[in-house]
């Protein structure tokens, strides 16, 4: 994951560099690299894990007893808006292996605080009002088709019919479009934050510039994490125990694979 590049395959976003040359044996080398530190650290990925398992059950169990069953599946589909934030901790952890520092869980916990400069926290807020307008934007598809569907959503059997349909056709690209651009925002920014001293404005233009000189590969990531979180998400959310974490750390050494050393 260290191996030097070459001059030419790096482009300059002040204050750093990012590669211009990511593989798809970079991915996998970074998700090897993301098992690896789950596997020495396990007690720090369940419990960020087990964060968003509690969260999921308790959502279902709400949605559940509130008769909107059907709500279930833009709540899932907006989980992955907030697992980059949940992940911070686990950026700590993969960063103090890799320095070999102690694993302590103040620091682990307290990098969601940044290095003090509240970055992390702005980031934050991008975060949860991403995920509340997806909230907005998944209840106004909803409004629109429920309508046509003539079926409530306390039921699933609503997206067994023409306009349920047509309303997950709508909503997933929809969704995508949103989860594509807020990928693209937070997938270097937030371990550079916590790795260096720098705005969060910075770090999402470092962003940026990644996916433009990667975009294939970048792209390809993107797919990866979608598809694993998916996964983890049927057995009643309990894939993420392992999931949420191993994509963590991966994307840690993915941002160290990309980003230029300070």
């Amino acid at each position: 994951m260290g191996e030097v590049v070459q001059e030419g395959a790096r482009s300059p976003v002040a204050p750093v560099t990012v590669a211009r040359d990511l593989a798809l044996q970079d991915l996998r080398a970074a998700l090897l690299a993301g098992w690896r530190d789950f596997a020495a650290c396990p007690v720090f990925g369940l419990f960020f894990g087990g964060i968003y398992v509690v969260a999921g059950l308790l959502i279902w169990a709400v949605l559940f007893r509130g008769g909107q069953v059907a709500w279930l599946v833009p709540a899932a589909a907006g989980f992955p808006l907030l697992a980059p934030f949940v992940a911070v901790g686990l950026y700590e952890v993969s960063r103090r292996r890799e320095s070999g520092e102690p694993m302590r869980w103040a620091a682990v916990l307290g990098a969601l605080r940044g290095r003090g400069d509240e970055q992390i926290i702005s980031m934050g807020v991008i975060v949860f009002v991403a995920f509340g307008f997806w909230l907005m934007v998944a209840h106004g598809i909803f409004a629109i088709f429920l309508a046509e569907s003539g079926i409530g959503t306390e039921s699933l059997a609503l997206f067994g019919t023409t306009a349920g349909i047509a309303m997950l056709v709508v909503g997933t690209m929809v969704g995508a479009i949103m989860a594509l651009a807020f990928y693209a925002i937070t997938v270097i920014s937030l371990p550079m934050l916590v790795d260096r001293e720098v705005d969060f404005l910075t770090a999402i233009i470092t962003s940026l510039a990644t996916i433009r000189c990667n975009g294939f590969v970048m792209l390809v990531w993107a797919a990866v994490i979608a598809a694993l979180l998916l996964v983890a998400l049927l057995p009643l959310f309990l894939g993420l125990l392992v999931v949420l974490p191993v994509l963590a750390h991966a994307t840690w050494h993915l941002y160290r694979r990309v980003v230029s050393p300070a």
